[in-house]
């Protein structure tokens, strides 16, 4: 169909809302850049379900292939000044939705910011980005309109676990969506002089075969490659075995360290130093990002176990240790008698 490759101005220009609730074939001749004249007709609706989630049978707004700068309409859920502020930059249009009211916010950065959901998917994002907590996730995703989205919408999140959201998004979505699970390495905080050279995962879960499912893929992950990203492809599985020792283990170890009331004093080492820094960055994050790294990574169980057993080794040795000085010493005592 010559109408699904229409550039998304022209095909929202041509379409209006009521496309979606008529069911009788249409007919129209549209003029593309003045060159030339087509027909066009195909029936306006079809709907199939699954999981009683019915998803309207329209073709996505396909990207032009040759644009290699392809601008996508980008919905975040839960939205996030940071990564809004990198997709503006780069001349993308965001839409956002949060439970929370964001509005100011979101209109000094050019967001179009939405406190209803239905409307936010009526807007036919090519891409819908799930940004929230890791524990909220779900009921979030669940609560989703998912039926008044375009085939082949691009579903993608930026979770710091990454087996939880990509088997969410398999049982939740249908075939039609495409599925990019991601998790920047990077936040506010660390990437705030700019993400190069900053790791970015990222897994291709389920990505069509069609042109414009790979396309819109690609110019997703081209954001992140322009800001000088180090890209990473990596397995869900992987990525959260991975993520356990260099991410949550250092988050636990941050959090334990804040138990012990550390302050800074005038002899501070710089090893030392490292250690407040540590306590600052991490006890900067919420309590659910540490306790959804925990639940909802099941490698997280067994490295604190590893963390438990080490600690106790630590304390035999060194008491150990202790234990044979004073007992050198108790018979050295006794002999110089």
């Amino acid at each position: 169909m010559l109408l699904s490759r229409l550039h998304p101005s022209y095909y929202n220009t041509l379409l209006p809302t009521s496309f979606h609730a008529r069911s009788a074939p249409l007919r129209h001749h549209h003029v593309l850049d003045g060159a030339i004249t087509v027909p066009v007709g195909r029936s306006a609706m079809s709907i199939q379900a699954r999981d009683s989630d019915p998803v309207v049978d329209v073709e996505a707004q396909p990207l032009k292939l040759l644009d290699r700068r392809a601008k996508l309409k980008i919905a975040i859920v839960g939205f996030g000044q940071f990564l809004a502020r990198t997709f503006i930059a780069q001349g993308h249009e965001l839409l956002a939705y949060s439970r929370s009211d964001h509005s100011a916010t979101a209109g000094s950065l050019g967001v179009a910011f939405f406190n209803d959901q239905h409307e936010l998917c009526e807007q036919h994002p090519d891409v819908v980005l799930v940004s929230t907590s890791i524990l909220s996730a779900e009921a979030v995703l669940r609560s989703l309109p998912i039926h008044h989205l375009h085939r082949s919408t691009l579903f993608v999140d930026v979770l710091s676990v990454k087996e939880f959201p990509r088997n969410l998004f398999l049982q939740r979505q249908t075939r039609h969506f495409d599925i990019l699970c991601t998790h920047p390495m990077f936040g506010p905080e660390s990437g705030k002089h700019g993400c190069a050279g900053l790791p970015f995962v990222y897994d291709k879960v389920r990505i069509g075969d069609s042109d414009d499912g790979v396309e819109r893929c690609r110019a997703f992950l081209e954001i992140f490659e322009r800001e000088g990203c180090k890209m990473v492809e990596m397995s869900c599985a992987e990525h959260d075995e991975t993520a356990a020792e260099i991410q949550f283990l250092t988050h636990t170890i941050g959090r334990v360290l804040a138990k012990l009331d550390l302050k800074s004093t005038p002899i501070n080492t710089k090893g030392y130093e490292t250690l407040l820094n540590l306590v600052q960055n991490t006890c900067r994050d919420s309590s659910d990002l540490y306790n959804g790294l925990f639940i909802y990574n099941k490698n997280s169980t067994e490295l604190i176990e590893k963390l438990d057993v080490a600690m106790h080794a630590m304390k035999k040795e060194l008491f150990g240790r202790l234990h044979g000085m004073l007992m050198k010493q108790l018979f050295e005592s006794s002999d110089s008698k």
